[in-house]
């Protein structure tokens, strides 16, 4: 299975980042990809205030969707491809504080699973840079996975949002639930992102021997927030197989699961598990 992640630079203004969501669905899907991937807040990054405002439903109550979904359905029905909004503003019970939604949509056009961003961004950096994530996001409380297929070839992934790296056993749980790929969306931050990024996600890739696809942001967006970038795929053995460079673009691998399995037969750590 061929797979993509999409590296942006989003800022405030909606139309414009899912125009540029559009653009890169419509090249990596023109590459070959069958499955493509965009970074946490792909559609807006900005003020609280307006994300409440933007904030949609994900699954159709009787009305139409709203812009950002409806970009996704159209672009995966358009090229045929798998599509994972990586994080959206959805609607929670609590009017101030949406869900940080991943969004799987499958190449027929229709919502396929939806996981709601579980563990939530509380830090003061060393730069001088406070977020408080749980303020204005309601928090997620489900592990989620799905079946993605293409062209005779299937796929389990699970789903998960930037933040959520640091916590390995939501990961587990995902390999329990028999994940082999997980999806890490992200808004990596500067100062964290050049020590921790690549550390992290090897790891997770490592330890639950599955690829792991990170679609990311990058750059300087409004509110003073500058993220890290360096969107990737890594393999079952912890090798960055794919990566973007600086600035807007996309990074595309082979996800080859007969290797993945030669992993985990070579090394069955997963089987010598005490804790489930």
């Amino acid at each position: 299975m061929r797979a993509a992640v999409v590296q942006l630079n989003s800022q405030d203004d909606v139309g414009h980042n899912l125009a540029r969501a559009r653009h890169f669905i419509a090249q990596a899907a023109s590459a070959g990809a069958e499955f493509v991937t965009l970074p946490e807040n792909f559609a807006f990054m900005g003020e609280e205030s307006v994300k409440r405002e933007i904030a949609e439903a994900v699954h159709r109550n009787g009305d139409a969707f709203g812009p950002i979904v409806s970009a996704l359905l159209e672009s995966a029905a358009k090229h045929g491809v798998w599509v994972l909004g990586g994080g959206l503003p959805e609607r929670s019970p609590d009017p101030a504080r949406p869900f940080n939604s991943s969004v799987l949509v499958s190449p027929a056009g229709a919502v396929a699973a939806v996981y709601r961003k579980v563990h939530l961004f509380d830090v003061s950096l060393a730069d001088g840079t406070s977020l408080r994530e749980s303020a204005a996001t309601h928090a997620g409380d489900e592990a989620v996975t799905a079946d993605v297929t293409h062209g005779g070839a299937t796929a389990r992934v699970g789903l998960s949002v930037c933040y959520d790296v640091r916590f390995p056993e939501l990961y587990r749980q995902l390999v329990n639930a028999g994940a082999r790929v997980v999806t890490v969306p992200s808004a990596f931050t500067l100062t964290t992102g050049k020590d921790h990024w690549h550390v992290l996600l090897r790891a997770r890739a490592i330890e639950n021997q599955v690829y792991v696809l990170a679609p990311a942001q990058h750059g300087r967006h409004p509110r003073g927030r500058q993220t890290y970038g360096k969107s990737l795929i890594v393999d079952p053995w912890g090798e960055v197989i794919a990566q973007c460079s600086e600035g807007e673009g996309f990074a595309m691998a082979t996800l080859d699961f007969e290797y993945l399995e030669h992993v985990r037969a070579s090394l069955p750590s997963l089987g010598h598990r005490k804790w489930r």
